[in-house]
């Protein structure tokens, strides 16, 4: 069975300095030949420091940026290729969920208007029936029917949370990023969202590519791991190969830095020494 997304020789760089005439003089590479798959219902974890490239590499699979070099082929797809119809008929199957709730929400669209308007834009719903779909689509992610028309404000952050995930599930996706989707939540709210996460997997067959620089997380919810440092790929591997025994010095270094939950088991359940 092929892959759903292979990603071939990915590159992206961005203007560092310029002249006075306003002439790019210098580039940052910010992504070098990065490839990887992902397959159908599979989490791909994407993790490194902050300015490994991270973000940049979801961007670029959804085209927000456009690649300098590279392949992105999505279900057979030259993505790079696609214009006009076929670019938004792509962009029904994949999504993206962004880290910072509050500012991928206006703030000036109640949330039945934030929600409801993929079904307007994609398959011009409007009135009962987009209302109907919206309201379904928010109890499936904890949400209520009466809060329909309350503003981003009105909500916490774990509930905007909620509210994105929702946007993102309205065209019934195959593909979503989650680019560090918890991470400006507490630790409680996190667990529920990364739940979430997980039984729309189970239901709908989804695939995520799972952003983070938290590798607790990444370990709870990746099937396959991608190690990120500088712009290139260092590592993959199954999640629990690469925790168990990483290759490079850069995942050794990284994995060094998680606590272990299990020796603080181990130093909870010894008994106290002796005077």
């Amino acid at each position: 069975m092929s892959h759903l997304l292979e990603v071939a020789g990915l590159s992206k760089s961005f203007p560092a300095k310029r002249n006075l005439l306003g002439r790019v003089t210098e580039r940052s590479l910010v992504t070098n030949d990065v490839s990887f798959t992902v397959d159908r219902g599979e989490t791909l974890g994407i993790v490194g420091e902050s300015g490994a490239g991270k973000s940049t590499i979801g961007r670029q699979i959804l085209r927000l940026i456009e690649p300098d070099a590279g392949e992105i082929r999505f279900d057979g797809q030259d993505v790079r290729k696609l214009r006009g119809k076929e670019l938004l008929a792509f962009r029904r199957r994949a999504q993206m969920i962004f880290q910072d709730p509050f500012s991928s929400l206006d703030p000036h669209m109640t949330i039945r208007n934030a929600v409801g308007e993929p079904l307007a834009i994609h398959f011009g719903l409007s009135g009962a029936e987009r209302d109907r779909r919206v309201v379904e689509i928010l109890e499936r992610v904890g949400m209520r029917a009466d809060q329909l028309d309350k503003y981003p404000r009105e909500f916490s952050g774990g509930q905007l949370q909620r509210i994105a995930i929702a946007r993102a599930l309205t065209l019934d996706p195959d593909f979503i990023v989650c680019d560090e989707p918890v991470a400006a939540l507490d630790v409680s709210i996190q667990a529920q969202v990364l739940n979430l996460l997980l039984d729309l997997q189970a239901e709908r067959g989804l695939s995520y590519v799972f952003i983070s620089h938290d590798l607790s997380l990444v370990r709870f919810l990746a099937h396959r791991v991608m190690v990120m440092y500088d712009g290139e790929v260092v590592e993959t591997g199954p999640t629990e190969e690469l925790f168990e025994n990483p290759q490079h010095a850069y995942t050794k270094s990284l994995l060094s830095a998680v606590p272990d939950p299990r020796a603080r088991r181990r130093n909870l359940t010894q008994p106290p020494l002796e005077a």
